[in-house]
């Protein structure tokens, strides 16, 4: 919300009359006349910019004026060049107006960028900054060229075809000149943020590395001095750009790569370096492998630069950036050089070694392990112990840095087909990995939505869906790990004392351990998970736990509809076991339990209606679930689902298996719940049982009795007490009229089919034919014939 102040100057802008516009106009173009700009001409640009920039609609403003902003562009005050620019970009060009690109600045390119308003735009305004390059320092301002490459940059990102070969030529022998052959002398003066003219006032001093030393070598972004030569400046925007242009430049057509002889990069006077000195075959290289040469060079001498101890603690971090970049140069030059691979193995494995004990280092890591992912099978390196660091470690102590996090499953993400083929304990390390999910889900859970069917398969299912379960447990538990840290163990009237002296004491220890275990095959879950969620009770409101409870619902549906495609019967009926099992071990968080339930009940019968023998094979412990009456208040919906299931699979025509005695015994457990619930009120605090559940026990009860007729009596009986009971009034077990008389008209239709059991078990087990006709492929009948003269109508003129 803006203040009142603001609010009020914004309303000024969008009120203000044409004829009041027209009078600022003009006395703005006369402040403008004056050689020497003083605060008025500032107050009035930026009140111009603001009266634009409020307004729905651009405006094209005076010509006069329009052509004395784009004189201030090249201004010597930068307040002057950003006003100008800001307006200049807020307004319509005028017809037939171009901005004259010799007033070269960033603010004047930034502009040329923002008003390009097609392809054919973007490329003239590319080919005038690449014949901007092809002129040499001595014949341009000292300043032409810091705004270039940010530029070029941006024109990449957008359009990258706007790039000719020629220009990818020209651009990548001017990047050779920069990144490799730059000044190794200071500047004249101290960094004022910009490029530095003027005359030195004593003699060069050669640059400095970080850690104060006397640089022997080319420079790099890594040299210190305390001032820099344009070149230097080059070199650094150069290598800010480099890895994007080794990404981008092959969106350019590879017709005309011709080995270009005028190539002068190497005799300019430049200084060869003491350390790697380039061989004299590289200036026959085409530019672009000349390129990928140097890019290697020099990020080579960032790794060796990276050895040394910085003075101060910006250039340490300044240094960890470098490593990053410099190790995903690497990777992209070897992508396209994979001579380079065995060159550039040993430095990368030695970093590596250098760096992998200290975890402050982790985004270092990153990149190491994915070049150890491109490139360790050709080099035929072990990268066992890269991938327990990355996959161990990592998640383990620093679930909790979010820039890591986000890192690390792009990582994933990015590489997830060769993280599969090739780093065979990705999956093993499944519960390590879902701690970056129970610490902040929200900001990850659409990473684990892509990544989560990788974790899948036969051997991690049924650990991966304990785990799922229980990741508002291992949420709670890392809370309560970084509290452990540091909280006093006697700090009284602390928020969660209970659970922590519960996390710290040693018989409760293992049920902890387990949560915060590093890979899979310890156990898919523990036996005293009760007891867990008793001791974690009060973490049922923290914020925390409660956002990672309402992700696990949808990874769960996630999770069955891959394993779906990977399991075989046996694990599906296993997994219908612990749907059953876990359906009320779970953490007391409110709607968590009934969402999961929903879950649980949408799966199972997509489960059963894919694999129908599951309902004989499991019938035992179905059959347990469904003649518990207790489960018709507490798990209503998925045992709801349950019954459906075994009255609508528990047949021969599901599975020649299915006996007349097994369908008895399922008769008369269900049987025996819907006499108990219509029987008696429930318990105090308890709620009446839903009609849903009742009408599906009565369908269940009449389908099994349609299967065995000597069941039919028995439907017909209770059916026939149920009208009895029901037309003498109300009825404890049901407290809503319209839900009494929706069971009694069901009731009814039930006991109308069973009076004809031949009838019932057409209408209830309808066979395989009618429940999936194909009436529109039988020869045998007259539609295929009327279908086809349909469409020869409609076909015909």
């Amino acid at each position: 919300m803006y203040s009142h102040g603001s609010e009020s100057l914004i309303k000024q802008a969008r009120e203000i009359q044409e004829s009041e516009l027209q009078k600022f106009y003009i006395r703005l173009i006369k402040l403008l006349q004056v050689k020497e700009l003083g605060h008025e001409a500032v107050d009035s640009l930026e009140r111009l910019h603001l009266i634009l920039s409020v307004n729905k609609y651009a405006r094209i403003l005076p010509s006069e004026l329009q052509q004395r902003l784009v004189l201030l562009l090249p201004a010597p005050q930068e307040q002057l060049q950003v006003l100008s620019s800001a307006v200049l970009r807020e307004t319509l060009p005028l017809s037939g107006q171009e901005l004259n690109y010799k007033q070269e600045n960033s603010h004047a390119a930034a502009l040329l960028l923002s008003q390009a308003g097609s392809k054919s735009d973007l490329s003239n305004l590319c080919a005038q900054i690449i014949r901007s390059l092809e002129s040499r320092p001595s014949e341009g301002p000292a300043h032409s060229l810091a705004h270039t490459l940010p530029v070029l940059n941006t024109i990449l990102s957008h359009s990258p075809e706007c790039l000719t070969e020629d220009h990818v030529t020209l651009l990548s022998k001017k990047l050779v000149d920069w990144l490799r052959y730059a000044s190794i002398m200071q500047g004249g003066g101290a960094s004022t943020g910009g490029f530095f003219t003027g005359s030195r006032s004593r003699q060069p001093v050669p640059i400095a590395e970080l850690d104060g030393t006397t640089s022997g070598d080319f420079f790099t972004v890594l040299c210190v001095g305390l001032g820099f030569t344009e070149d230097q400046w080059m070199n650094v925007y150069s290598f800010s750009m480099l890895r994007h242009w080794l990404l981008t430049y092959h969106s350019v057509s590879n017709a005309n790569t011709a080995l270009d002889t005028d190539d002068r990069s190497e005799v300019d006077g430049s200084v060869v370096s003491m350390v790697s000195a380039t061989s004299s075959s590289s200036r026959l290289l085409p530019p672009k492998e000349r390129l990928r040469e140097k890019a290697f060079q020099y990020c080579q001498r960032l790794i060796e630069q990276c050895d040394r101890k910085a003075n101060k603690k910006t250039d340490t971090e300044l240094q960890k950036a470098c490593l990053v970049e410099a190790v995903c140069i690497l990777d992209c030059v070897c992508v396209e050089e994979p001579s380079l691979v065995f060159r550039a193995f040993p430095c990368i494995k030695a970093l590596f070694g250098r760096l992998s004990s200290d975890l402050s280092f982790a985004r270092v890591l990153l990149p190491i392990a994915q070049f150890y992912l491109h490139y360790a099978e050709m080099a035929a390196v072990d990268c066992e112990s890269v991938w327990k660091l990355v996959f161990g470690r990592f998640p383990a102590e620093l679930f909790n840095d979010p820039f890591l996090a986000h890192e690390f499953l792009r990582f994933l993400r990015l590489n997830l087909q060769s993280v599969q083929l090739r780093a065979p304990l990705y999956t093993r390390f499944f519960p390590n990995l879902l701690k970056f999910l129970a610490w902040d889900s929200p900001a990850v859970v659409d990473d684990f939505v892509d990544l989560l069917p990788s974790l899948v398969t036969k051997g991690t299912a049924v650990e991966l869906l304990h785990t799922l379960l229980d990741l508002p447990c291992l949420s709670a538990t890392l809370v309560l790990q970084l509290r452990s840290t540091c909280l006093p163990i006697s700090e009284q009237g602390s928020r969660g004392l209970l659970s922590l002296d519960a996390f710290r004491n040693p018989s409760f220890r293992g049920l902890f351990l387990f949560l915060l275990r590093g890979e899979a095959g310890s156990g898919d879950t523990i036996d005293r998970l009760s007891t867990l969620h008793e001791l974690l009770a009060e973490a049922a409101d923290w914020p925390r736990v409660v956002r990672c409870a309402q992700t696990v619902p949808v990874l769960l549906h996630i999770y069955f509809n891959t394993v779906v495609t990977v399991a075989d019967e046996k694990l599906l009926a296993h997994l219908i076991l612990v749907m059953l099992e876990r359906s009320s071990l779970l953490l007391n968080i409110p709607t968590y339990g009934k969402e999961i339930q929903r879950v649980f009940s949408c799966h199972l019968l997509r489960l059963c209606k894919l694999h129908p023998s599951l309902v004989v094979d499991q019938s035992r412990e179905l059959l347990e679930f469904a003649g518990t009456t207790a489960n018709v208040y507490s798990k209503e919906e998925i045992y709801t689902h349950v019954v459906w299931v075994l009255g609508e699979y528990l047949s021969v025509s599901s599975d020649s298996r299915c006996s007349v005695s097994l369908i008895t015994s399922c008769f008369e457990a269900l049987e025996a719940v819907l006499f108990e619930v219509t029987s008696s009120a429930p318990s105090p605090g308890t709620a009446c049982p839903a009609p849903k559940v009742i009408t599906t026990l009565m369908s269940a009860l009449a389908k099994l009795a349609s299967r065995s007729h000597d069941l039919i009596p028995r439907v017909s009986l209770f059916l026939s007490k149920l009208r009895t009971v029901t037309k003498s009034g109300s009825v404890p077990w049901c407290s809503e009229e319209e839900d009494l008389v929706a069971i009694v008209t069901r009731g009814e239709e039930l006991w109308s089919l069973l009076k004809s059991p031949g009838v019932a078990q057409s209408v209830l087990t309808p066979p395989l034919h009618v429940i999936t006709p194909q009436w529109h492929r039988d020869t045998n009948l007259a539609m295929p014939l009327q279908l086809r003269l349909l469409t020869s109508l409609t076909h015909s003129q």
